[in-house]
């Protein structure tokens, strides 16, 4: 029989999202990124478009170079082949390592403004 704890805990759960996505944790090398930053960020707007691009950006001191990208992937093969056709990646500016997320709970709101067409994400 489950203790009142365990019940709890499966009650709070039942209705989480349990969304799967899979985290690119990028380490820069400390180079230059601006050789090859347009093409970096040509390869993240593909991936959005493509539904692929969960979120992506910098990580703290931007001169370090360092990213997170979020992915959906059906699998961590797939979320490798996606780190490793980053431009970044490709010229060897960026070293990476992948991990597995669950997407739990959170909360994300929009605002259209139709009156100018205008949209905000928060």
């Amino acid at each position: 029989m489950p203790s009142a704890a365990q019940m709890k805990i499966a009650e709070l759960l039942k209705g989480m999202l349990r969304l799967k996505l899979f985290v690119i944790f990028s380490q820069g090398k400390g180079l230059d990124v601006t050789p090859y930053l347009a093409d970096h960020l040509q390869y993240m707007i593909e991936l959005e478009r493509e539904g692929k691009l969960f979120a992506s950006g910098p990580l703290g001191d931007p001169s370090k170079a360092d990213g997170m990208t979020i992915v959906r992937a059906a699998d961590e093969d797939e979320a490798r082949r996606i780190a490793l056709k980053d431009p970044f990646v490709i010229h060897g500016i960026r070293t990476f390592k992948i991990m597995p997320w669950t997407v739990m709970e959170g909360s994300l709101s929009v605002t259209v403004n139709f009156s100018d067409q205008t949209a905000k994400i928060a």
